[in-house]
């Protein structure tokens, strides 16, 4: 690390501790020349994910647009804030722990749906509506069918 000071290219580390919730790390250091010292963070540097959307193109990761759709799904029915932030989280680290540098859409759609099934049938019916772009009442009813085909089959 050059020094601030004299922009002599060595120095030694004196303390290290954690920063920011152990996301970075604090350096003290002294410049063997110069002997004076500087504080220096280190990051590790993460490549963001990207999604590949249906038409191609590619986005960051967003986090929050599938906090939005997760939502809007589980409107008016009884899933406390709690139960959405804790679904929110299994998501994203199912998403960031499989993946590693991309990701299509369809399977970010994929992992929402089974994890939202496991919390409301009725909220995961509506996000599958959309997600799916189901075209007509019979698309609708066959995936239904198979959740209370599931039902009588665990019962």
């Amino acid at each position: 690390m050059r020094c601030p000071f004299c922009s002599y290219e060595e120095s030694k580390v004196i303390d290290s501790r954690p920063a920011e919730n152990g996301t970075i790390v604090r350096r003290r250091r002294e410049c063997i020349e110069c002997k004076r010292r500087f504080t220096t963070y280190e990051k590790l540097e993460a490549v963001p994910l990207v999604v590949i959307k249906k038409s191609g193109e590619r986005q960051t990761f967003d986090r929050s647009k599938i906090l939005s759709g997760v939502l809007k799904a589980c409107e008016k029915r009884p899933v406390s804030a709690d139960a959405i932030e804790n679904l929110i989280d299994i998501i994203e680290y199912k998403i960031l722990t499989t993946y590693d540098k991309e990701v299509q859409s369809k399977d970010i759609g994929e992992i929402v749906m089974e994890e939202l099934r496991k919390i409301d049938e009725i909220a995961y019916v509506r996000f599958a509506s959309v997600y799916r772009q189901f075209k007509d009442l019979n698309t609708f009813m066959d995936e239904l069918k198979i959740i209370l085909d599931e039902n009588k089959e665990i019962k």
